[in-house]
């Protein structure tokens, strides 16, 4: 009995553990029930997961190592590129910390250059792997075309790497912002030259200093450093140039050199713009001595570490786009202009200013980069020299080609006679005689001859000469000599006065002078003579005798002998009316002659005879004339008209010498 308890109690102990334990255990479902529902709904996407790996575990225990090859390259890319992200916060403004900008910027280009370098590397790996999951079979046929184009996305973006896609442009635009800073430095600090006075002949300009600042300086050569390791040096030397053209071109405008940019149809003759001509050399001048010059000291300052041959580039382009194309294209329309006396001169200012700024021109614009204003300079030279002594050989055939044309009207000096006097003392006055000089001796030299000294003198002698000449051939052309005389003695008497005490005087000689001083005596006597002189006989006395019973004989002869006077007087001072004198000296002296010879008797004559007829009820009729009224008439002769008179100054010179006007060369074709 006991034993059969012991047993029922153990039955019981069991059993109630066994009670417990299902309580436990239906607890445990009870709560494993959500965890399998999840593990449920997780199911298809793992199996999508999983589904392209499709090999067997050595396939795949195979493949890992390829896997972490080819994972390792792209994880340090991937770091680098987030590296450089990262320096975008550290990215200061240049304008206010350039070191720092600078110094930022040089790390990125590094990290730049890394990703350049092993992306592709990189790429290489990761399309190798692909490619081995494909032979292998080891994946899902669309999983491995999605990871190709994945490759071909990355390939492209990193065959891009000029356009600045590696680093989603970030360096791109940090270098565009350098550029901006560099167009800054340099538009701030450039400034036009100021134009406080006008500028003067006598002013010795003087080289101008280098217009930015050190500091600037430096910093544009620091920015151009780093703009230069990543190929955008080119870009900085169009901004360069951009500004420093405009700089040079503002401060030229303030000289109104408008005139640069005439055309030969523009205007008639050399003289028409004989003082843009002057302007010219002056304007060149300062523009080489205070601009030119400066901008050549600083391309110097801001390019030497980038070589010689960039910085005379960037001056070369500057030159060119600022003005000085202009100068000498302007100097080149003079010498396309009609050829005339005016001109020779004109064109010998022209080569005196190219002259004077040799060593100026050799200096900024030599080597290879000023080609094209070494080779316009050049010509310039040359057709300045041809056109030069074209028109110089030819003076003495154009004054030749003068005596076929007829005397002046008013018997008063040929425009070629008073422009040669003046024009061969210009030509050999201080000024132009070294200048024509040269320019012959350069034309001999292209000649392969040799200059002698006498060559120009000995043409000039050759113009007087010529112009002795074309004076006798028109003294001949009038119809009576007393107009011939008049001519003569004012021509003869001009060549002694403006050629004595000249240069051109000294070399002809006194004798030559005073030759030409004793045929203004002659022609003056002969003059008087044959005109004025022959009055006075017809204020003959002859049977004047005054009686009673001759009165009435005496008046009609005194009639008679006032109306013969009064009607050559007035045929005389009709016709020498128009006539002038332009020397004051020989025409005082001229008229006070004339003035002796006729008025004192005259004057007496009416005085004795005079009352014979002012008592005649036709009184004026013979007595026309007063002395004092005689006299003052005789005074105004010779006076010249409000017309230009022909001289070296004279405005209205533009080609062949006319003896009232000039006029273009005959049978010479416009020079081109």
């Amino acid at each position: 009995m006991d034993k059969g308890i012991e047993n029922l109690l153990s039955a019981r102990k069991l059993l109630k553990a066994s009670v417990e334990k299902s309580k436990s255990l239906a607890l445990s479902l009870e709560k494993t029930g959500p965890r399998l529902d999840e593990i449920n709904q997780r199911l298809p996407s793992l199996e999508v997961a999983i589904r392209p790996i499709r090999a067997e575990s050595d396939a795949l225990t195979s493949v890992g190592g390829h896997i972490n090859r080819a994972v390792v390259p792209a994880a340090a890319v991937l770091k680098v590129f987030d590296a450089v992200h990262g320096l975008e916060k550290s990215l200061s403004d240049p304008q206010s910390d350039l070191v720092g900008y600078l110094s930022v910027l040089k790390r990125l280009e590094e990290a730049t250059r890394f990703l350049g370098d092993n992306c592709g590397m990189a790429i290489q790996w990761l399309a190798d792997i692909v490619e081995y999951l494909e032979d292998h079979n080891v994946a899902d046929s669309r999983f491995i075309s999605g990871l190709k184009k994945s490759l071909k996305n990355l390939h492209e973006l990193e065959s891009n790497e000029e356009k600045g896609c590696l680093d989603g442009g970030l360096l791109e635009a940090s270098l565009d912002r350098l550029e901006n800073e560099f167009r800054r430095l340099l538009s701030e600090n450039s400034f036009p030259l100021p134009m406080s006075s006008p500028i003067s002949p006598d002013e010795n300009p003087c080289i101008a200093p280098s217009p930015l600042p050190v500091a600037v300086i430096q910093k544009m050569q620091a920015i151009l450093g780093r703009l230069a390791a990543n190929e955008r040096f080119e870009k900085c030397i169009s901004i360069y140039v951009e500004v420093r053209s405009e700089n040079v071109r503002a401060s030229l405008r303030a000289l109104n050199l408008d005139y640069l940019e005439i055309s030969v149809s523009e205007f008639n003759s050399v003289a028409s713009i004989e003082v843009y001509i002057d302007k010219w050399g002056q304007h060149l001048e300062f523009a080489m001595k205070h601009l030119f010059e400066a901008e050549y000291k600083l391309c110097n300052d801001v390019f030497e570490k980038m070589g010689l041959d960039v910085w005379k580039s960037c001056f070369a382009k500057i030159a060119a786009q600022a003005g000085i194309i202009a100068f000498l294209q302007f100097g080149k329309t003079v010498t396309e202009s009609k050829k005339d006396p005016v001109k020779l001169l004109k064109l010998l200012d022209i080569f005196a200013s190219l002259n004077k700024l040799r060593l100026d021109f050799n200096r900024l614009f030599g080597g290879a980069a000023c080609e094209e204003i070494q080779n316009m300079t050049r010509d310039l030279i040359k057709r300045v020299i041809e056109g030069s002594c074209e028109i110089f050989w030819e003076l003495l055939v154009q004054v030749e080609l003068q005596r076929h044309t007829p005397p002046p009207g008013d018997c008063g000096i040929p425009r070629v006679v008073s422009f040669i006097t003046d024009y061969c003392n210009k030509l050999l006055g201080d000024e132009y005689k070294p200048i024509l000089t040269q320019v012959l001796v350069i034309e001999r030299s292209w000649k392969k001859e040799k200059y002698q000294d006498r060559i120009l003198i000995g043409e000039l002698l050759n113009l007087v000469k010529a112009i002795e000449i074309n004076l006798e051939t028109w003294s001949k052309g009038y119809e009576d000599a007393v107009s011939s005389y008049m001519f003569l003695m004012n021509n003869h008497w001009h060549l002694y006065k403006h050629l004595k005490g000249t240069k051109l005087g000294a070399i002809l000689g006194d004798s030559w002078l005073n030759e030409h001083e004793q045929y203004k005596e002659y022609y003056s006597a002969m003059y008087l003579r044959e005109s004025w002189g022959k009055l006075p006989e017809h204020l003959s006395r002859e049977g004047l005798i005054l009686f009673s019973g001759g009165r009435g004989t005496a008046r009609n002869l005194v009639k008679q002998r006032l109306k013969a006077f009064n009607e050559a007087f007035d045929d005389m001072y009709k016709k020498q009316s128009s006539w002038v004198v332009s020397d004051k000296d020989l025409r005082e002296r001229v008229c006070q002659v004339v003035v002796q010879t006729i008025v004192p008797v005259y004057r007496s004559y009416m005085q004795n005879y005079g009352p014979l007829v002012e008592q005649d009820g036709s009184a004026s009729k013979y007595a026309k004339y007063s002395a004092l009224s005689l006299e003052k008439t005789l005074e105004a002769l010779f006076c010249p008209k409000n017309s230009k008179q022909g001289s070296f100054k004279g405005r209205q010179m533009s080609g062949k010498f006319g003896n009232g006007v000039v006029e273009q060369y005959p049978n010479s074709p416009t020079v081109k």
